[in-house]
């Protein structure tokens, strides 16, 4: 899950390590302060031999023999004695001062890390919004993750036993976790237990564009919910689609629950009153209504959706999207919402899902929740959602 995506991440945590790593300290030349004297250098006696060859006409003009042997001729140095005063200790032949030196200090506080700036990280950042909009996230919330990981950098300063990966990690997986929350709490369980307290049946109604897996997923949910010791009923509503009704019989045979439906072509707002009506009368818990899969730009589709949901009052309109088409899903859920107010939101296909761009979108562009993601064909491959589940696929090892 999100693999492209984590790639991508994984190379800008790696830019940000490198940028906020303190800078590794050379050798410091050592610096002569006021009132520090270099060591006196000692001095030894310096013995140069001059030879002086003499020619024959100075031998005769000197009188001086000819096998008369070379004149050495030797000059002594006096010795210079440097007067020293050490102010400090005296190291490979360099004075350090009792005091630090500010080339020291200058060393350390490199390694100490310093505060990066805006113009530090403009690199990074732009690197990173476009790791986010070729994984297809929504513009918006693209922007919102980069500003996040700007004020988490921005001032930043490292120790030297700082852990550059695992801060990469926190700034990153803190600006995500923000956007995949939603300030609008929907906990379904909690729904169904209050209406079953009051004598009714929960109504959920599925709404969502067709092919992608509306009723595959109203089949998962109510495997979800039976194991829960819910009692269910579905309610055949997708009357447009050839085989739309028999697809849903052969679920519910298989999880042993009832179906309500009628012949196809028949009023969908009719199979779903029937099916409130036929829970209420079983003492049914839930009632999840199927309806056919339309795009939102069809108008005289999305008017009869409407219709539904003035019929069936449900307790929750449930946004059902291919994750597979990243921010198409993210467009659709706006609209039907628009439309019909959503409750909330299931992605189907997670387990497919290379680029994460719906998952990361969706709860920022509706303010709806995601409530459930479908990871697989299995009735059982439904799971609640948690922003961790995203998190540990994109930062996970």
């Amino acid at each position: 899950m999100f693999e492209k995506l984590k790639q991508k991440l994984k190379q800008v945590k790696e830019r940000i390590t490198k940028k906020i790593a303190p800078e590794p300290m050379g050798e410091e030349t050592p610096e002569i302060t006021a009132g520090t004297q270099p060591e006196a250098l000692s001095v030894e006696e310096v013995k140069p031999e001059i030879k002086l060859e003499i020619s024959a006409e100075e031998r005769v003009r000197l009188e001086v023999p000819e096998k008369k042997p070379v004149v050495e001729v030797k000059r002594k140095v006096p010795e210079i004695e440097a007067e020293r005063k050490p102010v400090g200790k005296v190291k490979a032949g360099v004075i350090l001062p009792e005091k630090p030196k500010r080339g020291f200090i200058r060393a350390v506080k490199r390694v100490a890390g310093r505060e990066l700036t805006a113009k530090d990280i403009d690199d990074i950042l732009w690197e990173l919004q476009v790791a986010m909009l070729e994984s297809d996230v929504a513009v918006p919330v693209a922007d919102q993750i980069v500003e996040r990981v700007k004020m988490g950098l921005v001032g930043k300063r490292v120790g030297i036993r700082a852990d550059l990966k695992k801060m990469a990690d926190e700034v990153l997986s803190d600006a995500i976790k923000e956007v995949l929350r939603s300030e609008h709490e929907v906990d379904l369980i909690k729904i169904i237990k209050e209406k079953r307290a009051k004598g009714d049946p929960a109504v959920l109604v599925f709404v969502g564009i067709n092919g992608h897996g509306k009723t595959t997923t109203i089949a998962k949910l109510a495997r979800y919910l039976t194991k829960r010791g819910f009692k269910v009923v579905l309610a055949a509503g997708d009357t447009f689609r050839a085989a739309g009704i028999e697809q849903l019989e052969i679920h519910a045979k298989r999880l042993g629950v009832d179906i309500v439906k009628q012949r196809r072509g028949a009023d969908s707002a009719a199979v779903a009153y029937d099916a409130i009506e036929h829970a209420r009368a079983r003492n049914l818990d839930v009632v999840l209504v199927d309806t056919a899969g339309r795009m939102q730009t069809d108008v005289n589709l999305m008017d009869e959706m409407k219709k539904i949901v003035r019929v069936a009052k449900p307790d929750a309109v449930i946004f059902v999207g291919d994750a597979l088409t990243g921010n198409d899903a993210v467009e659709q859920a706006r609209s039907f919402d628009q439309a019909v107010g959503i409750t909330g939101t299931i992605l189907c296909k997670m387990d497919a899902d290379a680029r994460g761009g719906a998952a990361l979108s969706i709860t920022q562009v509706t303010g709806k929740p995601i409530l459930f993601l479908g990871t697989g064909q299995g009735y059982d491959d439904l799971v609640e959602f948690k922003p961790e589940i995203i998190l540990n696929a994109l930062f996970g090892d």
